[in-house]
């Protein structure tokens, strides 16, 4: 490889990366890890424990994280921070890493686009094959890190007694988190096209649509910080931003990192390898869509018109259902981060069992109900 050959592969990283910063750290990363510090000061430790945690009973636990997680029209990556924050504040990893799966991979605002534009039969498969695969992996991660939870929950017992009281904010800081949420998920819900009353014919334009989405967002955003201002004590103030902060430098650069690589590694696959090896419904076409979707970034929304441009060059439904579901659910910045939060034993135990049964789940799916 030549020198000319490397700096393309320099650019493309390097346009990756600013056309992520450009348009998801404001709408999506900064209230998310506002979110995030939220969640670790002003949720009740009790409260979470004793539906999410380790003690809850998973009949109730996982069904709650899921259907939470519909309502969560996050990418893979903006779900980390409110996942981390969780974890941290005593949920139990099942419930956990069933929001990391679900909210990015069959939210309501990604299904119903799903069935505008790949039909309802899609839309309906990719929710019962994420909230089924959901649960296998919840049920997985738990029984596999059994012990390091049993050892996590012994050390909060011994945290709750130490302090008198873990939950600042009451009321208040309840009705922050809830600000918190509507500035995260309305720009997404809202902003996702032009209203017709603009009288704007703005097509496809990217920064039109992202210009009126990020007008949504400066209106919230300032309605909620201005209500912070107010009525939550400047010393809560602070331990929420020093909470903010400390997922910020946990998460952020390793999302940079995963970016560059993916747009470099974006410009060394060839189009029509892509259109060869995804041609099909078998297990193998299965699996490299799963494995493409899985390394991929895929914001909100832009899945399925990727997956519908495939389809029309001979993708069978079993490889584009994969596709749906790992490429919004997960991506190689989303894989980075859950390491450097989880720890690598985790990260590495939730990838392979998310992949395998995505895979096995679509390529049933592909070759059952939709060959009959």
């Amino acid at each position: 490889m030549d020198l000319s050959q490397v700096l393309v592969l320099m650019e493309a990283g390097l346009d990756s990366l600013i056309d992520y910063v450009a348009y998801h750290v404001v709408t999506c990363l900064i209230p998310a890890f506002l979110l995030a510090g939220a969640i670790s000061v002003f949720l009740s430790r009790d409260a979470i424990i004793r539906y999410l945690g380790l003690e809850s009973r998973k009949i109730i636990s996982f069904p709650l994280a899921a259907v939470s997680s519909l309502g969560l029209a996050v990418c893979s990556c903006t779900v980390i921070p409110i996942a981390a924050g969780l974890y941290k504040r005593g949920s139990s990893i099942g419930p956990a890493f069933i929001f990391l799966w679900v909210a990015p991979a069959a939210n309501i605002l990604a299904l119903t686009y799903t069935g505008a534009i790949l039909g309802v039969d899609m839309a309906g498969a990719r929710i019962a094959t994420a909230f089924a695969t959901a649960f296998l992996v919840g049920l997985a991660m738990t029984i596999i890190f059994r012990n390091d939870e049993a050892s996590r929950l012994k050390k909060m017992r011994l945290e709750r007694v130490a302090t008198t009281s873990i939950t600042i904010g009451g009321v208040k800081g309840i009705v922050l988190i809830v600000l918190l949420v509507v500035t995260l998920l309305m720009p997404n819900y809202l902003g996702a096209v032009l209203p017709s009353y603009l009288n704007i014919n703005s097509g496809e334009d990217k920064l039109l649509i992202y210009g009126y989405k990020l007008l949504i967002f400066a209106v919230l955003f300032a309605t909620t910080m201005s209500y912070a201002l107010k009525f939550i004590e400047r010393d809560h103030v602070g331990v929420w931003m020093h909470e903010t902060l400390w997922f910020v430098r946990m998460i952020f650069p390793l999302l940079l990192v995963g970016v560059f690589v993916i747009g470099v590694v974006s410009k060394l696959l060839p189009e029509p390898w892509i259109r060869e090896w995804l041609g099909g419904n078998g297990l193998l076409q299965t699996f490299i869509a799963c494995i493409i979707g899985a390394l991929s970034y895929f914001t909100t929304l832009t899945e399925a018109p990727f997956v519908s441009m495939l389809m029309g060059l001979g993708m069978g439904k079993g490889p584009a259902l994969a596709l749906l579901l790992a490429g919004p659910g997960m991506s190689l910045p989303n894989m980075l981060a859950i390491i450097r939060i989880f720890t690598v034993r985790k990260a590495v135990a939730y990838i392979l069992i998310t992949i395998v049964i995505a895979t096995l789940a679509s390529f049933i799916i592909g070759n059952t109900i939709w060959s009959l």
